[in-house]
């Protein structure tokens, strides 16, 4: 089953309540995937030549403060730690790739979710609802975001097997559906320095995008060669710094909906999630065609 919810903000009024928005969207979304919940939320850019680093930690008492002063003296300086839960977000002097790797090194006992300029990502298990609340969605603003509740299907339901999956900067995937070639490609994708952190299917479709990126390929060319590379019925929403995509398979037996209006655009697999949105019953509403990537960045809308 599983359920996915977007939101694009094309107004500042929809920015400032984003988060608001999301939780409302996600809720709508529990009886699809009562496992696990988590969203990716775009805002608060790093200043140029920082980065931010989305932190997990399965330790009841971990000290964020000392993370930080770690990170300060490896790199010489680092924000305060912003704490939600299981979770915390460090703003650090350095570029993504390297904070991210120097965590990674130095402290593998916390788990990286996220790492780039504006890119957050919180996930755990349990109800959606809950999820929100632990959370303090509502707080959020920003300018896009993506969420996913989870009704596991191929693996343990656990918070890194929860969704979203990031494996690049700033990008994320959540996916409905099931790959039925992902062991092959995972192990194609290592060959290709592509490291993953859990046996889910959709961080496999996440490495190939992040890899395809790399290569030099647009973000509606690497999911174009998702219709060649990955087997399967599948839903996918990704996050990049500048907006959001959508794609399903050539044979689309996977729900989803889209709609738009001067506000914002949303994806959701169910109108009722899109329902809760202000303006919702003027939208212009369709379902995604089979195969066609859907792509609305800052830059153009």
């Amino acid at each position: 089953m599983c359920g996915i919810v977007g939101l694009f903000a094309k107004s500042s009024a929809v920015e400032e309540r984003l988060g608001e928005h999301l939780a409302a969207m996600l809720v709508q979304m529990s009886s699809r995937g009562p496992d696990s919940a988590g969203v990716a939320v775009y805002r608060d850019p790093a200043l140029p030549g920082w980065s931010k680093l989305t932190l997990y930690t399965t330790s009841l008492h971990e000290d964020w403060h000392g993370v930080r002063d770690a990170l300060r003296d490896a790199f010489g300086a680092c924000d305060e730690p912003s704490v939600r839960s299981s979770h915390a977000v460090l703003v650090v002097e350095a570029d993504a790739d390297v904070a991210e790797s120097w965590v990674r090194s130095n402290r593998p006992d916390l788990r990286v979710m996220s790492a780039g300029e504006v890119i957050e990502i919180y996930k755990e298990t349990g109800l959606p609802e809950e999820f929100a609340a632990e959370f303090q969605l509502e707080d959020f603003s920003g300018t896009h975001a993506l969420g996913h509740t989870r009704m596991a299907t191929e693996s343990r339901v656990t918070t890194e097997g929860s969704h979203p999956f990031s494996t690049g900067l700033d990008l994320c995937l959540v996916h409905n559906g099931s790959l039925s070639n992902h062991n092959r490609l995972r192990e194609s994708l290592r060959r290709e320095g592509i490291e993953f952190q859990t046996e889910n299917d959709t961080e496999v479709a996440a490495g190939y995008l992040a890899w395809r990126l790399h290569e030099g390929a647009s973000l509606e060319e690497a999911l174009d060669g998702c219709l060649a590379d990955l087997d399967g019925f599948y839903t996918f929403a990704v996050g990049t710094a500048d907006g959001f995509a959508v794609l399903r398979d050539p044979i689309a037996c996977k729900p989803a909906v889209l709609a738009e209006t001067d506000d914002w655009v949303a994806m959701s697999s169910e109108w009722r999630s899109i329902a809760v949105l202000p303006g919702a019953a003027d939208a212009r509403a369709w379902e995604p065609a089979p195969g066609v990537v859907y792509v609305w960045e800052k830059a153009t809308v």
